[in-house]
């Protein structure tokens, strides 16, 4: 097999391992808080639980993300956030006895507002993750790139 089709393949697998640990932290972390973002009960919906469920549980997602897939990690985070809690709400639009009395799904606008920002949520903590497995942020100086992408001199 070629090395560089290995190397893709490798990449695509540490990358889909990487999205679904991400989307599994997100989702227990979900389900341990009791909370969905999609469903509204009133006011008392925005609780301080449902303010963690929505910015710290995909933040630890992302961060997860890049820390199994390394550089370029930060690209991945955003897809488990936007994965588990579409899923929730497509589920339970198609099936509206699953939600409990008094209790309405959110309109879709509303919605995407919530999920946009878990999934930047979810961004900031794969850029978190990456700086910790780069210890930098930006592009790296040439000299602490690996041999092999380092350009030769002609001297």
């Amino acid at each position: 097999m070629n090395d560089k089709l290995k190397y893709q393949m490798t990449a695509v697998f540490f990358a889909t391992v990487a999205v679904f640990a991400g989307a599994g932290v997100i989702h227990f972390g979900d389900q341990f808080l009791g909370v969905n973002l999609a469903v509204f009960y009133g006011v008392s919906t925005f609780n301080p639980t449902w303010v963690v469920a929505l910015i710290l549980v995909p933040f630890v997602g992302g961060f997860v993300v890049s820390l199994i897939y390394g550089l370029g990690g930060k690209l991945l985070a955003y897809l488990p956030a936007l994965i588990v809690h579409g899923m929730a709400y497509i589920e339970l639009s198609a099936n509206p006895a699953l939600l409990p009395a008094g209790v309405s799904l959110l309109p879709l606008g509303y919605w995407i507002l919530i999920v946009i920002v878990a999934v930047e949520a979810a961004g900031i903590g794969g850029i978190v993750g990456e700086v910790m497995v780069k210890k930098t942020y930006g592009r790296s100086d040439k000299r602490k790139l690996h041999k092999k992408y380092q350009k030769q001199s002609r001297i």
